[in-house]
């Protein structure tokens, strides 16, 4: 089964051709709060998407979901949600939840009128992952390795990959019925860590789901807009080739990838530390 593929933009062309080629949800990503200061002086995207983008993008969807990142539960949050419900989200996903009581409330809230997910990034999240596998109303979970690794003081968000620690996080997941994804994946042949080692892990642990990361096609760094629809054709053959590949993987493969994966995050972070 292919993984379910995210990809992160309020631009409706680019989500147009992004649906094009088989990205199975558009994600607007309304998250602020506390991120400035979580991932300060680290190169990642810091949203600027508004309630708007999900008015403007969802009627052009039609293979592709809606889905919308709402700000970690908080005292605006039923307003919050009930906007995006009203826009049209076919899916809501809560950040940085830290307690059952985040959870419940998040759930009750949305009350059946979106699908939700969960992202697991934090320790506190950790913690009570079990008390929270067992709350009605969740419709999926995924594993936050970005502000996951931070939470543990790690140096490489893949780290967490390597140690087991995800792998432990999928069985528990897995345990409870709901589907599950972790981090994100580069087109193939390319990242610090390359994209069809980990897309090897998402097989190898059961995951379904994975978000397309900004090197997939940073829209930032094109000339002109046009340019995406090459970069979307042409990364979504290759990773769609890749998964389909691995139909065939043995046990023996699954192992091996999983022996290199560990020996290049020691490697990345060796050096990463070393130019600190």
């Amino acid at each position: 089964m292919a993984l379910t593929l995210m990809y992160i933009t309020n631009n409706p062309v680019i989500a147009q051709i992004a649906q094009k080629y088989g990205v199975d949800r558009v994600w607007v990503d309304l998250e602020t709060l506390g991120k400035e200061e979580r991932q300060k002086g680290l190169n990642t995207v810091k949203s600027k998407h508004c309630i708007n983008d999900i008015r403007v993008i969802k009627p052009l969807l039609t293979t592709s979901e809606m889905l919308v990142r709402v700000n970690p539960w908080n005292e605006k949050s039923k307003h919050e949600i009930n906007e995006v419900v009203a826009a049209g989200a076919d899916m809501i996903m809560l950040p940085m939840w830290k307690s059952t009581s985040d959870v419940q409330h998040f759930v009750d809230t949305v009350a059946g009128r979106a699908k939700t997910t969960l992202l697991l990034e934090t320790k506190e999240g950790l913690e009570c992952l079990d008390e929270v596998l067992a709350i009605k109303g969740i419709d999926e979970m995924h594993i936050g390795l970005n502000d996951l690794h931070l939470a543990y003081g790690m140096t490489f968000m893949f780290e967490l990959l390597a140690d087991g620690t995800v792998e432990k996080i999928c069985k528990k997941i897995g345990s409870s019925g709901l589907p599950y994804g972790f981090g994100g994946i580069a087109r193939v042949g390319e990242g610090t860590l390359p994209a069809e080692r980990i897309i090897m892990e998402h097989y190898r642990l059961g995951s379904t789901r994975a978000i397309l990361s900004r090197s997939f096609c940073n829209v930032d760094s094109l000339n002109c807009i046009d340019d995406a629809e090459p970069i979307f054709r042409d990364n979504m053959k290759a990773l769609r080739a890749y998964e389909e590949s691995l139909k065939n993987a043995t046990q023996e493969e699954f192992k091996e990838n999983i022996h290199y994966v560990k020996e290049s995050v020691d490697r990345i972070v060796k050096s990463i530390k070393e130019k600190k």
